[in-house]
């Protein structure tokens, strides 16, 4: 089977209906100048959290930051980057050439918003020997602003926007992206993928979104989708729990019962989409 085949049929097959993401087969590695030695310094360093670095396993940092094309020279914004996982990564690769700049949910939000806040200010305060300069921007979700407009070569969200379509604020939110993007820009999207056939109705609050329906948001917007990735996809996850993809690794919602059976189907079977921003 040629290469073009075989990505519409991994498309077809984890419920992808766009035929324009047939380019999805290449890596576009020749546009990363991260080295497989810059990769294996902050895959193995001694900075990151132990249980971070457990999910490696699932999340394939290395090919979807490659996939990505992001380049130790660029100013790169991580919207809502959590505990920190990907700051571990991405903060040491751009710290000497690059700029990182972590996205956060206005603190005065709620308290959950505030607790994460400063768990991260803390985190990349505590080792700047690793981390160098973290710009750290509060943004308000019902109208997001990243940044000043076209100040950053990539913006990476890596499973958010489920949150914001359950919020209602996903359109506000890919316009913010845009608008912060530099013509030429490149935003990539990691999200849990939901049964082909499905809407985004059939899969409010449960984690999963469609394919399609990431891909419209971010056209609505003002994108072009460049390429699909299937580094991230799972085919053991069933994507039928009670309690959502809560229910999978690491969050296991459902504490021992069955824990086993879904830490061997592993965490989500997830779209990787890379969009850029025209060049006008």
């Amino acid at each position: 089977m040629n290469t073009t085949l075989l990505t519409l049929s991994l498309a077809a097959l984890f419920g992808s209906s766009l035929a324009t993401a047939a380019t999805a087969a290449s890596t576009d590695a020749s546009t990363s100048n991260i080295s497989q030695e810059q990769f294996a310094a902050v895959l193995n360093g001694n900075w990151r959290v132990p249980k971070n670095a457990a999910r490696d396993q699932y999340r394939h940092p290395q090919q979807t930051l490659t996939f990505f094309g992001v380049r130790t020279d660029q100013t790169v914004i991580e919207i809502t980057p959590g505990n920190g996982w990907y700051s571990e990564l991405l903060a040491p690769l751009l710290k000497d050439n690059g700029h990182y700049v972590a996205a956060i949910v206005d603190p005065s939000e709620n308290g959950e918003a505030k607790k994460s806040a400063e768990t991260l200010r803390q985190k990349y305060a505590a080792d700047p020997a690793h981390y160098g300069k973290v710009d750290v921007v509060a943004y308000t979700p019902q109208a997001p602003v990243f940044g000043k407009p076209g100040s950053a070569d990539t913006v990476l969200t890596f499973r958010n926007v489920h949150n914001w379509v359950d919020a209602g604020n996903e359109a506000a939110t890919f316009k913010a992206f845009y608008d912060v993007l530099k013509p030429g820009g490149t935003l990539g999207v990691v999200d849990h993928r939901a049964k082909p056939g499905t809407t985004a109705k059939d899969n409010e609050n449960n984690g999963y979104l469609p394919t399609d329906y990431v891909v419209k948001l971010a056209e609505t917007a003002g994108f072009k989708l460049t390429g699909q990735s299937e580094v991230n996809a799972n085919p053991k996850d069933t994507k039928d729990y009670p309690d959502g993809v809560w229910t999978l690794p690491p969050a296991l919602v459902k504490g021992d019962q069955d824990k086993d059976k879904y830490l061997a189907i592993g965490e989500s079977d997830r779209m990787t989409l890379r969009f850029v921003k025209p060049v006008k």
